[in-house]
């Protein structure tokens, strides 16, 4: 963003210049010894490469997530082969929606805790709610220095036989719940995945929890036009973390010749 009101073509006197509007190269000869702007922290204001919706859910034998696979640059769907989720551990997975630079500076901290987990060798292995409450510190931190990292994180996990979904967004916001969604799936793969398992957590198997996870995604594929239809899915049980390899569903668009004003139909 160009901030100096210069560029802009604004009329002005060329002798004064009441709103220290020069620019940052012609300051120094016009009088002003420092220059606050160029000194300063500049921070992201705003996500440039982001990814979209990430969906979660509660099983019998673990906790299962999907993400797909795109990262658009501002509307242009730029990089079609980007894994959004991420294992932390034995333990625990992560997936994230937002900024994509900002998930890799998230993925390089969590290695590095990892390094450090294994490097003390105290016999303690952190489990999905520990890094759940330290990415919660980690997004507040940095929030209250009015530098947030753009993102959404969904984190779930197994360990002792408990499973563990939670939530965490750049404002340091965070919730646990059996089914979770970020990004355009809060609002439509959400109340799908909360009639499809609430109350069956228990008894779901991974054969139906997979066909949910894949329903919900064929559905964001056709809503959210920053979605793709290649994606994850993977899992958390006892024997540990499942990233599979990107799949694809079966879609359906021969119905939209039909509908008026679509494709080469004028009337």
């Amino acid at each position: 963003m160009d901030h100096f009101p210069l560029s802009w073509g604004r009329p002005r006197n060329e002798a004064v210049d009441l709103y220290s509007t020069y620019p940052v190269h012609e300051r120094q000869r016009h009088g002003q010894q420092h220059d606050a702007f160029t000194q300063g922290v500049q921070h992201t204001q705003q996500p440039i490469v982001t990814g979209t919706s990430v969906l979660a859910l509660k099983y019998k034998d673990g906790i299962m997530m999907a993400a797909d696979c795109l990262a658009s640059y501002g509307s242009l769907a730029r990089f079609k082969d980007i894994s959004r989720l991420h294992a932390v551990g034995q333990y625990t997975l992560i997936g994230a929606g937002g900024d994509m630079s900002d998930f890799q500076y998230l993925q390089h901290l969590l290695n590095d805790l990892m390094i450090d987990e294994y490097t003390s060798d105290d016999g303690h292995k952190l489990g999905p709610d520990e890094i759940y409450h330290y990415l919660s510190q980690v997004m507040y931190g940095r929030r209250t220095k009015m530098n947030p990292l753009w993102n959404s994180l969904l984190v779930g996990g197994f360990k002792d036989g408990q499973s563990f979904m939670g939530y965490v967004d750049l404002l340091g916001t965070t919730y646990t719940a059996s089914t979770l969604a970020s990004g355009y799936g809060a609002y439509i793969a959400q109340p799908l995945l909360r009639k499809a398992v609430e109350g069956r957590e228990t008894t779901l198997t991974e054969e139906e929890a997979r066909v949910i996870i894949q329903e919900c995604m064929k559905v964001l594929f056709y809503r959210d036009a920053r979605s793709l239809n290649k994606y994850q899915i993977a899992t958390v049980t006892e024997r540990g973390v499942q990233i599979n390899d990107a799949i694809s569903s079966e879609t359906e668009w021969a119905f939209a010749e039909k509908i008026r004003g679509y494709g080469a139909q004028t009337q």
